[in-house]
């Protein structure tokens, strides 16, 4: 999702969502091939990255050369270190992982999930993709983050149900069927831990929320900055008792107040906007920054790659409809 204050409506999408209008900002999906992309084989099937921050090459289905190479890293603790769950009602004993400054990973949100992309992480919708899917990845010794939007509706997802109609707000720009949501509404935060209950079933080690940034939106309600840091820190305690890690999910203005309750980081087109030193907080204390361009900005993803990478974020190029194809920087 493109940060609301900057960009009204706009988010990621996972499989099955509606087609955005054509021209609409943010990560609406505009079909695949846009920037020239092109699909490559890599010559054959890569693990991820044995280290922690590795760059790996271009992965099947990707853009540009190079091959993908590198053998499946083991699971303890790859990318990062597990820790102990410091969430409320959260077991002494409960571990989670947490990634580190410098982790490869992919983003998939649409199409059948490309298992060769040589990623140390994968992030994909938790509702499209069953736990066969998660064990398949955690078998090539792959961390797996659960995609879910915590701040709107989407006519399309199997609870969709059992939101009551109390919660449910303005209709979300470009997207027909999705509404912005009642963030601060106890029943919508019951329907949210039951989300979070099914990544964790499916067996996921983490949560990117999306359209967390629901405040800042016109989305119907009074809703402050205030409700949405209020909002995002339940959101991670919840996800942490569960022993899973989360990501703040693009809203840079929250970065220093969420800083301490969220282990990761996403941002989307945040080199094209400017906008990449307000996350800064996030590596400074060695927590990852997943930073994804698009294609369709004309963005400089050399120049991208030349300012994150020695700055430890984790920079890819991706196609707004967030299918396989991805590029690394070299």
């Amino acid at each position: 999702m493109m940060v609301l204050a900057a960009m009204l409506g706009c988010s990621s999408k996972g499989v099955g969502a509606p087609d955005a209008a054509a021209g609409s900002a943010g990560t609406e999906r505009a079909g695949s091939g846009q920037g020239g992309i092109s699909s490559m084989a890599a010559g054959g099937t890569a693990g991820p990255s044995e280290q922690a921050g590795a760059s790996p090459g271009t992965s099947t289905g990707g853009f540009g050369a190079g091959a993908a190479s590198g053998g499946p890293a083991g699971r303890g603790g790859e990318g990062g270190d597990a820790m102990p769950a410091g969430a409320a009602g959260a077991s002494g004993t409960e571990m989670y992982w947490k990634p580190s400054p410098g982790t490869n990973w992919q983003w998939q949100l649409t199409g059948t999930i490309d298992q060769t992309v040589n990623a140390s992480v994968y992030d994909i919708d938790g509702f499209d993709n069953d736990e066969g899917v998660v064990k398949a990845l955690h078998a090539q010794g792959r961390k797996v983050i659960c995609y879910l939007s915590v701040g709107s509706f989407e006519d399309w997802r199997p609870d969709a149900k059992s939101f009551p109609a109390a919660v449910l707000g303005n209709e979300y720009p470009g997207w027909p069927g999705e509404r912005f949501v009642d963030i601060r509404a106890e029943a919508l935060r019951m329907i949210m831990a039951q989300r979070l209950d099914l990544c964790q079933q499916k067996g996921f080690d983490g949560i990117e929320p999306d359209n967390m940034d629901v405040y800042a939106a016109k989305s119907g309600f009074p809703l402050t900055e205030k409700d949405g840091i209020d909002y995002a820190n339940w959101l991670a305690g919840e996800a942490h008792a569960r022993g899973l890690n989360i990501g703040q999910k693009n809203a840079p203005e929250l970065a220093k107040q969420l800083e301490p309750s969220f282990d990761w980081v996403l941002t989307e087109d945040c080199f094209d906007q400017g906008w990449c030193a307000d996350v800064s907080v996030y590596v400074d204390h060695q927590k990852p920054v997943f930073m994804s361009e698009y294609t369709d900005t004309g963005v400089d993803f050399g120049a991208a790659c030349s300012w994150g990478k020695p700055k430890k974020y984790s920079p890819i190029l991706k196609g707004r409809d967030l299918d396989a194809p991805v590029q690394f920087c070299p």
